[in-house]
This record gives structure tokens, C-alpha cells and sequence, in this order.
């Protein structure tokens, strides 16, 4: 171990790896991050930080601002796909019982919002290959042949994750959910959609998500059923996407129109089977390399940066440098439950909500039109409230 400050070793830059990053900086340890990537360019695609993940931050005195950058959440609608009300969604009241609000922004807006605060040196086309622990140290190796030393590792690197794959095995498969993911941000506005908005539609086998992100902006998501050799690497143009949804709310179909072919993102939708063991010796995994999940509940993001502040918290703790491999222990034990409901709740819902059979889709859309509204909240609260350390 260093004789000073402990010095932190960060695979990936992507949301948790910068997250993770800027929270132990705040808990005083010495930073540095490796991204395999060039420069530093998130997809151009939304996401959510909803209530636990703005509470968590909070807990190191992190306010990344995000109000300003996107849109809080004021309305969440579910519809069916020609745009007909299923239900209202009491999710702003859940979020004003949590105490904090939920946002809806870019994927590139939290990237700065969170370098912006950062101030750690990270290491861009630095590929981290691998690594070697002892009881004094992780030394990690970069594609390029450079080796750096360390007192810890945190595998931030994503579903594809070298640093879990050293530690798992190369045999690991993924699941996949059974359909593609369609992605898209543009300049948007419609006489349906008011400040705030979020909407969801539900089809047979497709879902449809339009969401306001602030500044005249808007995301939008879609899914359509096929099988893994087509989703892993869609070959499709926006004159598919416009088919898929040629039937569907007049909005819905707006918004795919006036969004550049260029702008349209494929991706495959999949997770793994959760992991139990998460790290050895001096080295953890965190956020979509530990527990990869679904994007039906919308915390990925959130997931990640909860363990990064939990992380963070851990390590501050005034025995965690005399025992750094127990403190990582600590952090995973802390955090597997919390994620194993995660990753559960997102494939389970996945399931409902991708519903296939007129059955299905009945008792999908029966459950939501006639669920007490306290038992909608106290579902929301569940998870939007963060546990804590």
C-alpha cells in the first residue's frame, strides 16, 4: 500500500466510471482513469437520475446541477400505441416523498456535469487489458504496453468489461431480451407533450418512450421484437423504425420523422445472469460491469453511481486503508442485494411491458388501469429511495 493517500486505479470513463471517480475524490483519495476510447463522446441517447441517485450524491455534498442541464420529471403517462390513456403515473409524488426530484437528460449533458466536478486525471486510449494483485498493490496493463501501479482497481468498464472478464472467466454469455432498442434525441415539440412529460407507449411486442430532456429537446426510445442475430447488429434504416411505427400516436410518429437517419441509434438490449462475486483481493467491479441491467426501470446510471457513493463512503472509513481488500468486500456486500432487485425487477418488467399475446397484453394493461395508487407510490418510493451505506 502507498504512504499516503490511497491511490485509486478507474477502468472505463463512461457514467460510473466518472462517477465513481468524483465520488472518491471527495472521500480523499488520489484518482486516475483509463478510457479505451480516443475522446471522450457519450451516445447520443437520454437517461434518467432519478431521486436515490440525486440523494446519494448528496451524501458527499454533490450537487452536479442537473436541473439546469436537463428536465425534472413532472408527469409520468403510460398509453397504448395509438396514444389512448392506460394510466397516470403518481411517479412525482413518489419523488417529492423521497425528498428529491428525478431528471431527464442527455447522456452527454451528466458526462459534463459530472467532468465538470471531477478534476482527476483520466487517461483517454488507454485500454485496460488486464491486471496483477498482491498484498501491496494492483499493477494494471494498457493495451499499448504501459504498465501503472496502484493501491486499488475498480472495474468501471461496461457490459464488456476486461477487468470482469479477468476476474469471471472469458466464458460468461449475455441474456438477451428479445429486442432491439432504437435511440434518438432532436429538437421536438407537440401540442401533447407539456414541460416536464414523460410518456410511454406499449404495443404488442413494442414499446415506444418519449421524453422531454429540457431546452426544446426531446429523447425517444423504441423496441421491437427480433431475434439476438438480428439485434446485436441491426442493419436496418429509419425507414424501418418509421414502419415499425407507422400505426402508431400521431407524436410518436412525429418525432421519428423530423429525426435524422445520421441520429438514430441501434442497440441491443441485454443483461447477464447477476454475479455474485464481484472482486478479490484489491480489486471491485461497479455499475454495468458488476451488474449489468435492463433499461425497463431506467437506473442503470443511477445503479452506478449509488455504488459509487457507497464505494466512496467505505473507503472513508477510518479503518478501509489498513484492510483495503476487506473494505471492497464491505462495499460489494452493501450493495448486491440492492442491484440483485434491480437487475430482477428490470427483466421481470421487461417482460410485462414487451407483452406479445392479445392475453398478455390485457392483463399488462389491466394491472396498471386498476393498481391503487398507493400501491403504484410505494412501489416508486422502493426504488427511488437510497439505502444508504
Amino acid at each position: 500500500m502507498s504512504q499516503n493517500r490511497v491511490k485509486a486505479l478507474v477502468a472505463g470513463a463512461g457514467i460510473g466510471g466518472l462517477a465513481c471517480a468524483l465520488a472518491l475524490r471527495r472521500a480523499g483519495l488520489d484518482v486516475e482513469v483509463f478510457e479505451r476510447a480516443g475522446e471522450l463522446r457519450a451516445a447520443g441517447s437520454g437517461l434518467s437520475v432519478m431521486s436515490n441517485a440525486i440523494a446519494a450524491l448528496a451524501t458527499l455534498d454533490i450537487d452536479l446541477g442537473l436541473a439546469k442541464r436537463g428536465r425534472i420529471a413532472e408527469s409520468f403517462t403510460i398509453l397504448d400505441h395509438r396514444g389512448e390513456l392506460i394510466r397516470d403515473l403518481p411517479f412525482k409524488e413518489a419523488c417529492d416523498n423521497v425528498g428529491e426530484p428525478s431528471v431527464c437528460l442527455s447522456r452527454s449533458d451528466l458526462q459534463e456535469a459530472l467532468l465538470d466536478q471531477m478534476g482527476d486525471p483520466i487517461h483517454l486510449g488507454a485500454a485496460v487489458t488486464g491486471f496483477d494483485s498482491d498484498d501491496t498493490g494492483v499493477t494494471v496493463r494498457l493495451e499499448d504496453g504501459r504498465e501503472v501501479r496502484g493501491d486499488i482497481l475498480i472495474g468501471a468498464d461496461g457490459f464488456h468489461s476486461a477487468v470482469r472478464r479477468q476476474l469471471v472467466g472469458p466464458g460468461e454469455d449475455s441474456q438477451d431480451s428479445g429486442y432491439v432498442c432504437w435511440l434518438g434525441i432532436v429538437p421536438f415539440q407537440h401540442p401533447v407533450m407539456v414541460p416536464g412529460a414523460v410518456h410511454h407507449y406499449w404495443g404488442s411486442a413494442q414499446r415506444f418512450g418519449l421524453i422531454d430532456i429540457g431546452h426544446g429537446r426531446y429523447y425517444w426510445w423504441g423496441t421491437k421484437e427480433m431475434p439476438a442475430s438480428e439485434s446485436h447488429d441491426w442493419k436496418g434504416t429509419k425507414d424501418d423504425v418509421v414502419l415499425a411505427y407507422a400505426d402508431w400516436a400521431e407524436e410518436v410518429r412525429a418525432v421519428i420523422d423530423v429525426t435524422p437517419s445520421e441520429d438514430i441509434l441501434a442497440v441491443p438490449s441485454r443483461d447477464r445472469v447477476f454475479l455474485e462475486r464481484w472482486g478479490a483481493g484489491r480489486v471491485t467491479l461497479l455499475g454495468d460491469a458488476a451488474h449489468p441491467m435492463l433499461t425497463t426501470l431506467g437506473q442503470g446510471s443511477c445503479m452506478a453511481i449509488e455504488d459509487a457513493v457507497v464505494l466512496a463512503h467505505t473507503l472513508a472509513e477510518p479503518d478501509a486503508a489498513a484492510d483495503l481488500p476487506g473494505a471492497l468486500r464491505r462495499y460489494e456486500d452493501r450493495r448486491r442485494e440492492r442491484t440483485r432487485m434491480m437487475v430482477d425487477a428490470s427483466r421481470s418488467l421487461s417482460d410485462v411491458e414487451q407483452a406479445a399475446t392479445p392475453a398478455e397484453r390485457q392483463a399488462r394493461d389491466d394491472y396498471f388501469r386498476h393498481a391503487s395508487r398507493e400501491e403504484l407510490v410505494r412501489r416508486n418510493e422502493e426504488a427511488m429511495t437510497f439505502p444508504g451505506v
